[in-house]
């Protein structure tokens, strides 16, 4: 299936009440693009990784009372999952789309890449775009712009990566459900894959704790 942009009725979706009638929503409209997303980017990450990429979109299958906020597709070198290795994720709020590099809880090499990062800071840091956002919890939808965080305040963030359990690391971009890109198939896949581009070195420093 060719990748088709987003719409607002795809946003809307995260109003609907109930976890059934929201999940059929989900299954039906949303579900089947971030498929057609998933299996566009493979070939771009593959080839970049040096090594094969699988998707995984999110069935959100442990769900028995609370319907979804969020929803999004991963993608990781496992083929079993995603959740305890390095990847990247483009997914949707109802208020914004996301295209992220993911460290989550699940994942054994926090700490290490915190450390990592911390040391090669003043090499990696400067290439990572001003206007790119940090969240420390991927079940929130809110972010800081990296640039509006001083040295000391990103040695923070990083410090409790490395020591708090429930701190998790995203970085990349949040565009508004309005925005035009967001609706064109052809410019949302560049802009994907531009934003992976510059995740990159973020990526790498993960993977390397994991060799």
């Amino acid at each position: 299936m060719k990748p088709v942009g987003f719409t607002r009725e795809d946003f809307d979706v995260f109003a609907i009440p109930g976890l059934e009638p929201r999940m059929e929503a989900l299954k039906e409209r949303v579900r089947p693009k971030l498929e057609a997303i998933g299996e566009a980017v493979v070939p771009f990450l593959s080839s970049r990784l040096g090594e094969p990429v699988y998707a995984h979109v999110a069935k959100h299958a442990r769900r028995t009372v609370h319907p979804p906020d969020d929803t999004w597709v991963a993608w990781a070198t496992n083929k079993r999952g995603y959740k305890s290795h390095p990847h990247f994720q483009v997914g949707l709020w109802q208020t914004h789309l996301f295209i992220v590099f993911a460290l989550i809880y699940e994942s054994p090499d926090k700490g290490a890449f915190a450390r990592n990062l911390k040391e090669q800071l003043q090499e990696i840091w400067p290439s990572i775009p001003d206007h790119f956002i940090l969240s420390d919890d991927h079940t929130k939808p809110g972010a800081v712009r990296k640039g509006a965080l001083t040295p000391d305040q990103m040695k923070q963030r990083l410090d409790r990566l490395e020591n708090v359990k429930k701190a998790e690391f995203l970085c990349g971009i949040h565009l508004d459900r309005n925005d035009p890109v967001v609706g064109n198939p052809d410019r949302l896949l560049n802009t994907i894959e531009e934003t992976f581009n510059k995740l990159l070195p973020l990526y790498r420093l993960a993977a390397e704790v994991r060799i």
